[in-house]
């Protein structure tokens, strides 16, 4: 959305988007700022510079309006859901700095994003809004809450309360927020592109590229899925080395040759490439222990970021004696630990756990997650309902993957709908059916 406005509007110089929420807390994060490079279009991104919003973030209690207190921003966009542009910082009344230090902040817009109440709870009577001041709650008869806030800031002098830059990044707040989140897409960016083409017709195409991105990104799911998937494969190969206590596990094995790196390490008498490798080696094998990976792609970690690196310090290093034969045999028992935990008769072996735990976990814990595979989630929570399954933070894996599972259900609607939409934009439509 950033890139967006600061594409669209050649007077924007910056854009912040604040996360807030759950109510009634309703914590206000910075999550990520974007910056223009000086007569360009590269944006550099980040959070270098210090704010009460960095995290972990400020309490609505903190930046609400209340008597002997700053008056901030984001209390008033929060509260009202309502924008606040700063055109003339000298009279900004809500300017945190000019308030406490006399210092002027520059020209800047800020607008909620908004989401309807009845597509993020299923019982609003229950809801525990969050309070003002004087102990009055908040949006109770608004039909929105307000999940995030947008920071554009501008060059001196070229924004007004109301002008046309305002209400673009209105109009694109609520288009590539509010109603995305909402799952309206397809009738709010039908209304997207009457309005966009008579302001701007070339940032249809725009619009195009960066929903699509969006849809794009959302292939996080699939990332996060098979990241609880990892920890069940964890879990899993923890079993066999408790079932099997005389198997070399990769972490012992890991350990020994980070080891005998170590003691080399002062005796390097060379190039500095050979101290530069020891340490990148000592990174990757450090990281490689920590990872629980499917088989073949550690074995693959292992040829690419281990095996070569040992091969040079082998072959250009001071001798390594006996401790080379070591190293070799090391290496080859590491690629061996990596397909330990698809054994099926290591497994059978495995008398502490019930058969049908065994069978299932085996099965579950190495399977690679894609969009085709989407039964495979009630599997896994099938899986993590099995009464014998004995694992830190059970419960709060299991309700991570019943809502990525929610989640990835979604994806294939929203994409259907985005694509018949951006088709429509290009080519000029102003109905989708």
């Amino acid at each position: 959305m950033i890139e967006t406005i600061l594409f669209c509007l050649k007077d924007a110089t910056k854009g912040t988007i604040y996360r807030v929420g759950p109510m009634p807390r309703l914590l206000a994060i910075r999550v990520t700022s974007g910056v223009r490079e000086d007569s360009s279009d590269e944006i550099r991104w980040g959070l270098p510079e210090a704010s009460d919003y960095n995290l972990p973030g400020k309490s609505w209690e903190h930046y609400r309006d209340h008597p002997g207190h700053v008056m901030e921003a984001m209390g008033w966009c929060v509260e009202r859901q309502k924008s606040w542009t700063a055109d003339n910082p000298y009279e900004d009344l809500r300017s945190v700095r000019k308030q406490l230090s006399g210092e002027i902040e520059d020209f800047h817009h800020m607008e909620p994003v908004l989401v309807r109440k009845s597509y993020l709870y299923r019982d609003e009577d229950q809801l525990e809004y969050p309070l003002d001041y004087e102990g009055k709650p908040i949006w109770k008869d608004e039909e929105y809450v307000v999940v995030a806030v947008v920071k554009i800031h501008f060059k001196p002098y070229s924004i007004r309360r109301g002008d046309r830059s305002t209400k673009i990044i209105k109009k694109l707040s609520r288009t590539l927020g509010t109603e995305l989140l909402s799952l309206n897409i397809r009738e709010t960016l039908s209304d997207a592109q009457k309005e966009l083409a008579r302001q701007r017709l070339q940032s249809c195409n725009v619009l195009a590229h960066e929903l699509r991105n969006t849809l794009i990104k959302l292939g996080f799911i699939f990332s996060a899925i098979n990241a609880e998937i990892s920890y069940l494969r964890e879990q899993w190969e923890l079993q066999i080395e408790k079932a099997f206590p005389e198997l070399c596990s990769k972490k012992a094995i890991l350990a020994r040759l980070n080891e005998l790196i170590l003691e080399h390490l002062p005796a390097i008498d060379g190039p500095a490439l050979l101290a530069d490798i020891s340490k990148q080696l000592l990174a990757s094998q450090q990281e490689l222990a920590d990872l629980s990976l499917l088989p073949h792609i550690g074995e693959k970690w292992l040829s690419n970021k281990i095996r070569p690196k040992w091969e040079y310090l082998l072959t250009e290093g001071q001798p390594w004696g006996e401790e080379r034969e070591e190293v070799l045999r090391l290496l080859d028992c590491l690629e061996k630990t990596m397909w330990i935990g698809v054994d099926e008769q290591l497994a059978l072996k495995m008398q502490h756990l019930p058969a049908d735990l065994k069978a299932m976990w085996s099965k579950l814990a190495y399977i690679d997650f894609t969009a085709d595979k989407l039964p495979i989630l009630e599997e896994i929570v099938q899986l993590l309902d099995h009464p014998a399954l004995d694992i830190p933070h059970k419960l709060q894996t299991r309700k991570i993957i019943t809502s990525l599972k929610a989640l990835v259900e979604m994806i294939p609607e929203v994409e259907e709908r985005a694509n018949r939409i951006i088709y429509s934009l290009k080519n000029g439509g102003t109905d989708v059916h």
